[in-house]
């Protein structure tokens, strides 16, 4: 009995390190565990926030499609451009032009809201248009329309970039691709 005692007492101890190996294999495994879940949380989390913005840019461009098509039905049919328009004094062709300078004005808009043009773009692309004598025209007509856009929102933000170019491209009309901000400023989003 006396060669038995030793081999149980190596198994019990051969048992008791085998099941504490068990125990931090264990422990540890569930740390690890516990990050890879975290990180698989994090990478959904971050695929969460990239869907949300893509359904608002898409919630955004079919927004304008919707407008789109009530500006197509104003230039063609004049009497919804009446309807659709709060300019007054305005002949038909001056109507259907101050519409299409909106539809204009909003493309753009919408181009730099999902990311198509980046700030300096956008502005690229205004002092351009506010070369137009009917946009600049459509501007000064709508400015009341501007006042009730919220200081801090994109489009008084880029509102106030057009009056800039605008009110620049008036005093000096021959250097039309200077006027306006200084290229490299961030835009109202930081962009």
């Amino acid at each position: 009995m006396a060669t038995q005692t030793p081999a149980v007492r190596r198994s019990r101890i051969g048992s008791a390190v085998a099941s504490g190996r068990g125990l931090m294999r264990a422990f540890f495994a569930w740390g690890s565990r516990r990050r890879r879940q975290e990180a698989i949380l994090l990478e959904l989390l971050g695929q969460l926030r990239l869907m949300t913005e893509e359904i608002h840019r898409a919630n955004l461009i079919q927004q304008y499609r919707i407008s789109l098509e009530q500006m197509d039905r104003a230039i063609n049919d004049p009497s919804l451009a009446d309807a659709a328009s709060t300019l007054t004094g305005l002949s038909e062709v001056k109507r259907r032009q101050m519409i299409f300078a909106n539809r204009e004005y909003g493309s753009l808009l919408l181009a730099h809201r999902v990311g198509v043009y980046t700030w300096d773009e956008l502005v690229g692309h205004l002092r351009v248009l506010c070369r137009n004598e009917l946009f600049a025209e459509y501007w000064d007509r709508t400015e009341e329309h501007r006042r009730s856009l919220p200081t801090e929102s994109t489009e008084a933000r880029i509102g106030e970039v057009v009056d800039v170019l605008i009110e620049e491209l008036a005093d000096d009309p021959e250097e039309w691709w200077i006027v306006g901000p200084d290229p490299g400023l961030t835009g109202p989003d930081g962009a």
